[in-house]
């Protein structure tokens, strides 16, 4: 199976659903690794982790889009909104720049959920910019809040300056 084939195969079940898989084995995984070598230690190591990993996937995904331009970055959204996962308001979209909010977002629910809140943000929220560098080291992301963090919304603000 070729990477393109493992993307779509992924992308079919949506990343919502990837990720309250992943989060049902990491977080007894960090709980009992936190336990035998110190909490605070454990997450770094998780967070330095996740953000590789999707380092890398932001350069899978660029390739599977057949580009990197912050008008395929939007595009490739799509996977993460799947089964209305995300309620997004878009505040503006063009070639240099892609602004929207999250007014509500299922991830930081199901991580609620699953009373790992506080790993959360770790597991997911902690891709966003790796997996846009990833994909083209050139656009920017700013971001001030999370709901996951308990802000109204998420505040997410591309940028591809050249």
């Amino acid at each position: 199976m070729n990477q393109d084939d493992s993307l779509a195969r992924l992308n079919a079940i949506g990343v919502l659903t990837r990720r309250e898989i992943e989060a049902r084995l990491a977080g007894p995984l960090i709980d009992a690794l936190g336990e035998k070598f110190g909490r605070t230690e454990v997450l770094e190591v998780v967070r330095q982790t996740i953000v590789e990993i999707a380092h890398q996937q932001g350069r899978e995904l660029a390739e599977a889009m057949g580009g990197c331009s912050l008008t395929d970055y939007a595009a490739s959204l799509e996977a993460w909104k799947k089964g209305d996962s995300m309620q997004m308001e878009v505040l503006e979209q063009s070639p240099h720049c892609f602004a929207f909010n999250v007014n509500r977002c299922k991830y930081a629910e199901m991580y609620a959920n699953l009373g790992m809140q506080d790993i959360g943000a770790i597991l997911s929220c902690n891709r966003d910019l790796a997996l846009v560098t990833g994909f083209n080291p050139e656009i920017e992301l700013q971001r001030t809040q999370t709901l996951m963090q308990g802000a109204p919304f998420c505040d997410f603000r591309y940028s591809h300056p050249k």
